[in-house]
């Protein structure tokens, strides 16, 4: 179903809720204090992170910003006893996909976190019957574990990395429409979404430089051609 990071460091409640998602299909995860929630989540690969806002070491807050700068695509719920509408509105504004309050209601919370899973997964998860491993020169490219593997070594990438990493791959050797992958990917065509795309191009061409056979070659006016 999904793979969750949960960092809660409440024992009670975070045994009770890991248990309640394993029950309902997810795979969970769980770490007991913000610090080894960022430590867990940098040596994973996760759908969701669920994140309690007060917690020792490192609060809910402060674990989603340093979650994001290693992967800002990854979706996230605040779980905390604080209902005020100035909390909500921290959570929202760091980019959070909801904020439940406690005690939650079981069922309600199960059927937000299924809706965030389905609307974020990959569309390979989705059940689109896309290919989802692919050679790349000396590479192996798992798109659904997002990971880039050569020899032993594992380059995870973050969902829109490897979103557009799928597209060039369905389209190696022929050109990839810009606009069609900005939409695919980034939602909309606009200025800062083409400037956003050119980065992650170059970081593509980065992690595959170990193999002098693979490009990424850019065709002015129409897109990109994955060369293999």
């Amino acid at each position: 179903m999904g793979r969750i990071l949960l960092v809660e460091d409440d024992d009670s409640f975070g045994y009770i809720l890991k248990e309640y998602l394993e029950i309902n299909d997810f795979q969970v995860t769980w770490a007991k204090d913000g610090e080894e929630g960022l430590k867990t989540f940098e040596q994973g690969v996760y759908d969701l992170c669920i994140l309690d806002v007060m917690m020792p070491l490192k609060d809910g807050y402060t674990l989603a910003k340093e979650i994001q700068d290693h992967d800002p695509d990854v979706p996230f719920i605040f779980l905390t006893a604080k209902a005020l509408k100035i909390d909500k509105l921290k959570g929202f504004r760091l980019g959070c996909d909801d904020y439940v309050v406690k005690p939650i209601d079981e069922e309600l919370f199960i059927a937000r976190v299924k809706a965030i899973i389905k609307r974020t997964a990959p569309d390979a998860e989705n059940g689109n019957g896309k290919t989802t491993t692919h050679r790349i020169g000396k590479y192996l490219f798992d798109y659904t574990n997002q990971a880039l593997i050569v020899d032993s070594n594992v380059q995870r990438l973050t969902t829109k990395e490897a979103k557009l990493l799928q597209l060039l791959c369905e389209k190696k050797n022929q050109v990839l429409d810009r606009n069609k992958a900005l939409k695919l990917v980034w939602g909309e065509s606009d200025f800062f979404n083409r400037k956003s795309m050119d980065v992650f191009i170059h970081k593509l061409r980065k992690y595959l430089e170990e193999d002098p056979t693979v490009k990424i070659t850019n065709v002015h006016g129409k897109g990109f051609i994955l060369e293999d």
